[in-house]
């Protein structure tokens, strides 16, 4: 029974942190109608951006963190203005490639900076504590709680702000957006800087307990795909949901399994529920 409490939090862990980018990448699909291939290097990025405050010029971690976020969500409302928009009424094959182009290039600068070594990034909060017998991290449950209070805070500026409802109409009809007078370029830039500043807080977050290196966004990102694919395109009740699930799946499917096969396990699911709700958990609009 300890062990299987013990997995059942790592699996919220690792879970909280593909919630966080998977409600990114969800985001931008529903402005977009895309898959944001780079979304995994937006990720890559905050990891490095975090490490580069905290050991290069001394900044505490939640500063470096806000940095970070800051950082990356600003190059996410980049890549929109000089990428994504130009290439709005293009074929829809030219954003997927742009999107590849846009990862290479981010991954191959990072290796041009910071190099290609495994980097441990370090953080306050090394602290052990033993709860009921059982010993988590504080940086584990940090993770936890940071993930928990930014989807509540996410879900209610969607639901209770004008800017928020505005990101919602246009992820269901852009043009029915546009005649309403919503100004879909800003509503598409603010959702590029939310949607990079959620990958980036996931980076910051998981990085001390995991390692930052240039592509350690590549196996987060498949997972991402498979969650929102799991949880309805475009909805974001399903990319929390699907993000969950994966966590518990694979941190219990690592223990009573084995550990080399916890990665097949997302795309396992992704079979399973796929040939009982070909959607998804939530079909699209499921966030209104």
């Amino acid at each position: 029974m300890d062990i299987l409490i013990q997995q059942l939090f790592n699996g919220l862990t690792i879970g909280s942190v593909y919630s966080l980018v998977a409600l990114g990448l969800t985001l931008v699909y529903g402005i977009l109608h895309i898959p944001n291939f780079a979304h995994g290097a937006l990720y890559m990025m905050g990891g490095y951006m975090t490490f580069t405050m905290m050991t290069k010029f001394g900044f505490h971690y939640w500063l470096a963190i806000l940095i970070a976020v800051v950082a990356v969500g600003l190059l996410g409302v980049l890549m929109e203005r000089f990428v994504f928009h130009p290439l709005r009424n293009a074929p829809p094959l030219h954003d997927k490639i742009a999107a590849i182009g846009i990862l290479l290039f981010l991954e191959s600068f990072a290796q041009l900076v910071w190099g290609g070594d495994y980097l441990t990034m370090p953080t306050p909060y090394n602290q052990v504590v033993s709860i009921l017998g059982l010993t988590f991290t504080m940086q584990r449950l940090l993770i936890i709680v940071a993930a928990i209070v930014i989807m509540i805070a996410l879900n209610l500026f969607l639901k209770k702000t004008f800017t928020g409802a505005t990101i919602i109409a246009m992820s269901q009809n852009r043009e029915g957006a546009n005649l309403v007078g919503i100004n879909t370029t800003k509503v598409a830039m603010l959702t590029f800087l939310i949607s990079g500043g959620l990958a980036a807080l996931a980076s910051s977050l998981a990085s001390p307990i995991n390692l930052v290196f240039p592509g350690m966004g590549h196996l987060v990102i498949l997972k991402a795909f498979v969650i929102i694919i799991l949880g309805g395109m475009g909805s974001i009740p399903g990319a929390i949901l699907g993000g969950y699930i994966l966590g518990f799946s694979e941190s219990l499917g690592a223990t009573y399994i084995s550990n080399d096969y916890k990665d097949i396990i997302a795309f396992i699911l992704l079979v399973l529920i796929l040939t009982i709700k070909p959607t998804g958990l939530f079909v699209k609009g499921g966030h209104t």
